[in-house]
């Protein structure tokens, strides 16, 4: 983003990052680091490994101001920007405001977000609580890590990684829970859980919250600055790198937070903070989350990827008798049934609060004990079918501009030559558009899946 357009019709909003013993303004909104800011001991002293560095603290709590700043700010109707000024207690100010870095932060939090941000550094006060040094030590040489969760493509990459990679890969937990934390030997292993958790206590906070990307980002090249890697592997398949940026709404900004265009901007700031040069890598970004399934249904012995998670929506809205399900309407959720199908899999129709995808109405869809059945419920289905017809209907030759100018952005930053990325990215989109015919096909000619397609 053009960091000075616009600004003057963008009212700024001022957080001010404070810790114990420093006062705030009062047009300042606050994010008090004792309160708001909560770090786990055992997570983070697997963050700690040989080096108690101040500046991964640092860029933890500056990881944690951004998220907070993207929640507290609301945006407008009228306008998807945001203004946000950040002020951030750091231990060595003077190295955080050189312009190397304060320039290459403010490009990828801007063009991840869409918002303008101004960010600076002030001495911390009182100097962070560092967990004792302890070293975990590694078999192999590390070569990569890999940002995990509990999402389909993520077990499944690793999974495919790890048969080529073995112990040199290294996984980065990025969600929230602190699944399989000891080896099989009781020993303590690294990046298992975030080793932080920001609370927002303000009332009608922002959902969009694309910060999240930044923070995935970033945790991700900690770790492989730690384990001196030089390779962060992105699991996402194709339709979920390039899909949300190709398909949205002209009033909302596109996401980039799986995309070659921001990750590079990432690897500027990496490279300028810790002078530590990191890749991210996109193994199965001409791939079908179908294709990804597939190959690591065929490394693995059991269905391990039935129990992954894809859906957006959490236990409030999607559960049934108390127990939480995917949806199974949002995109994200389409995206796994399509997914499934072309892998040639299957699973039990009670893994979706929609059981029935081929039925004529949603009511007849969903499973009869589900009490969410609302207009929410219902947008949420006809926007996840429409994402994935919407993007099927770009392998036309209709879109073909649209394709040529995405070719033109995406080649630099995965530094290939534009040609050798069109083709690429029409082989993908004629894939998506293939295997989305095929599930829509497969579900009969009455299903409210179809009609919506249609419309």
């Amino acid at each position: 983003m053009n960091s000075n357009h616009g600004l003057a019709r963008i009212k700024e909003k001022r957080i001010e990052v404070i810790e114990a013993g420093r006062r705030s303004r009062q047009d300042s909104i606050v994010l008090d680091l004792e309160r708001d800011v909560k770090f786990s001991t055992d997570p983070l002293e697997a963050y700690a490994l040989a080096r108690s560095e101040l500046i991964i603290h640092d860029a933890m709590v500056v990881a944690a101001a951004i998220e907070y700043g993207d929640k507290a700010i609301k945006r407008s109707s009228q306008n998807w920007a945001r203004q946000i000024s950040l002020s951030i207690p750091v231990h060595d100010p003077d190295h955080w405001n050189t312009s190397r870095i304060s320039k290459s932060l403010r490009e990828a939090t801007e063009f991840l977000t869409g918002d303008y941000w101004e960010i600076r550094f002030v001495k911390r006060l009182n100097h962070a609580l560092i967990p004792p040094q302890e070293y975990l030590n590694f078999p192999v040489e590390t070569e990569a890590v890999l940002p995990y969760s509990d999402g389909m493509d993520s077990r499944a990459v690793a999974g495919i990684e790890r048969a080529s990679l073995g112990e040199k890969l290294v996984p980065v937990r990025v969600g929230t829970e602190n699944r399989n934390s000891r080896t099989n030997n009781g020993g303590r292993k690294p990046f298992t859980k975030v080793p932080y958790k920001v609370s927002c206590h303000i009332p009608n906070k922002e959902s969009s919250v694309r910060s999240r990307g930044f923070k995935f980002a970033l945790i991700s090249a900690i770790a492989a600055y730690l384990v001196d890697a030089q390779k962060i592997i992105i699991p996402e398949s194709g339709q979920g790198i390039i899909g949300p940026v190709l398909v949205g709404s002209g009033d909302v900004y596109p996401d980039y937070r799986n995309h070659p265009r921001f990750t590079i901007r990432m690897e500027r700031f990496i490279n300028a903070l810790l002078s530590k040069q990191v890749r991210y890598i996109f193994p199965r970004i001409w791939s079908t989350k179908g294709e990804t399934l597939k190959k690591f249904n065929s490394l693995c012995s059991e269905d391990d990827w039935k129990s992954t998670r894809s859906c957006w929506r959490d236990n409030r809205w999607s559960s049934v008798n108390g127990k939480w399900r995917h949806c199974g309407v949002c995109a994200a959720c389409m995206l796994r049934r399509v997914a499934v199908h072309a892998a040639g899999l299957s699973e039990h129709p009670d893994a979706y609060i929609c059981t029935n995808m081929s039925a004529a109405t949603l009511e007849d869809a969903v499973d009869p004990d589900f009490t969410n059945l609302n207009c929410s419920y219902r947008d949420y289905a006809i926007a996840g079918v429409l994402h994935m017809d919407h993007l099927a209907a770009i392998a036309n030759e209709d879109a073909r501009t649209q394709v040529e100018r995405h070719a033109t952005f995406l080649a630099p930053a995965l530094d290939r030559p534009r040609e050798e990325i069109l083709e690429c990215l029409r082989t993908l989109l004629l894939k998506h558009a293939t295997e989305w015919q095929n599930y829509l096909d497969s579900l009969g000619p009455n299903s409210i899946v179809k009609k919506w397609a249609r419309g």
